[in-house]
């Protein structure tokens, strides 16, 4: 047996064992792009109601921030128009102290112009009797 048909026959017994070997490797890939198909068209197929859901929601939120828009220049005037009441309540509030304050004020010179009343009323009754 000369050297190269030992060395075919070893090619061939390395050929051998090497498809014997890749039989189950190429079963095994084959079954697992089989299982990756078959999840790939249930995922797709449990994502598309989501994606609906989602869609739907998202219109949902654009419906509600364009309603939010549209109200904000009235939440704008209200809040004016609250800043504006509470101006006017201190300007209000200023005015009844100082009423108030004139209306103490006025008493105490009331009080004692009264007094005062009193005493020359009694001088003048004593000086004549």
């Amino acid at each position: 047996m000369s050297v190269t048909a030992f060395a075919v026959v070893v090619l061939a017994l390395a050929l051998v064992v090497l498809v014997a070997f890749m039989i189950p490797t190429l079963i095994e890939i084959r079954k697992a792009a089989a299982d990756l198909r078959g999840f790939v068209s249930q995922t797709g197929g449990e994502l598309k109601p989501v994606l609906i859901e989602l869609e739907r929601t998202l219109t949902e939120l654009r419906t509600v921030t364009a309603g939010i828009a549209e109200k904000r220049e009235d939440v704008q005037t209200f809040m004016e128009a609250v800043g504006d009441t509470g101006r006017n309540l201190r300007t209000i509030n200023a005015v009844v102290g100082s009423v108030a304050q004139a209306a103490a004020t006025s008493s105490i010179w009331l009080t004692g112009a009264r007094a005062a009343g009193k005493f020359l009323t009694q001088r003048i009754i004593t000086r004549r009797g």
